[in-house]
């Protein structure tokens, strides 16, 4: 199954910046085609590529004042699962994070998914995530964390899956926070989901319902969105005048349009079953 995705931000720099994007699609996403640029005028600004050793690709420029239009596209592949977490990877995440506080949620993890261990641990954390948590525009802020969502109940997919870490940490699970292109999603825009570590092995976990798991693309992995974020920068300011991201599943057969569209709806999906994201 192949799938294209996009991303086009349009910034507004007001002096000499030192910029850091991770928007392209992970080390080990078998890529097919690959197309990234930097704009200023007629100038072509050229990054630097640094590898985290979560496999995430950084793309650090430094800009000047004025408008810089960044360019994405690739088209790509399935991938074999990632393979097994260190023992460093698997310690990393079983601590909190600024975002990801399972120490100040302990208590209530402990007392609520008391005795359950495994899939159904895994399973009751999404299920209490996705049902008490409403899906909210507009409202969340980037300083909110895991904490800020479990005391009001709403947020975008950051935050549900801050919770989700939170909560998995607290029983002793090593989550991670992994962002992603979500083909099917709506409103589009870059996807955030949970990924857990049972019995060797990370698993997907999307308490929102907004994407299908099947067709998500790896762009980031990290402690929580301090170490995901699409754009940071340091030394000067930064407007985001715009942003466009699109991802859509393609279709092998072009007559086949239906198999396609089956493949990034999240109705089609059981929230039950335990996937991995390549």
């Amino acid at each position: 199954m192949q799938r294209k995705v996009t991303a086009e931000l349009d910034l507004e720099l007001g002096s000499s910046v030192d910029l850091i994007l991770q928007i392209a699609v992970a080390r080990a996403v078998p890529i097919v085609h690959e197309r990234l640029s930097f704009t200023q005028g007629d100038q072509v600004r050229t990054a630097t590529e640094i590898l985290d050793p979560a496999g995430s690709r950084l793309h650090r420029l430094q800009g000047e004042a004025g408008p810089l239009h960044v360019r994405y596209e690739a088209v790509v592949a399935d991938a074999a699962p990632t393979g097994p977490a260190s023992e460093l990877e698997t310690i990393a995440y079983l601590r909190p994070s600024r975002y990801c506080q399972s120490d100040e949620v302990f208590a209530q993890a402990r007392r609520q998914f008391r005795g359950l261990s495994g899939r159904e641990l895994l399973a009751a954390v999404d299920d209490f995530v996705a049902t008490s948590t409403t899906y909210t525009l507009g409202l969340s802020q980037g300083t909110d964390s895991a904490v800020t969502t479990l005391n009001t109940g709403q947020g975008v997919c950051r935050d549900y899956a801050h919770l989700v870490i939170a909560l998995l940490r607290a029983m002793d699970v090593p989550a991670r926070y992994t962002a992603c292109y979500a083909p099917g999603l709506r409103p589009m825009d870059f996807h955030a989901v949970a990924e857990a570590y049972l019995d060797g092995a990370w698993y997907v976990v999307d308490a929102t319902r907004l994407a299908n798991r099947r067709s998500l693309v790896r762009i980031a992995s990290g402690r929580d969105a301090a170490d995901c974020a699409f754009l940071s920068f340091y030394g000067g300011y930064v407007g985001l005048d715009r942003m466009q991201v699109d991802a859509w599943v393609l279709s092998e057969d072009p007559a086949d349009t239906a198999a396609a569209a089956a493949a990034s709806d999240p109705a089609v999906e059981d929230p039950s079953l335990l996937l991995q994201l390549a």
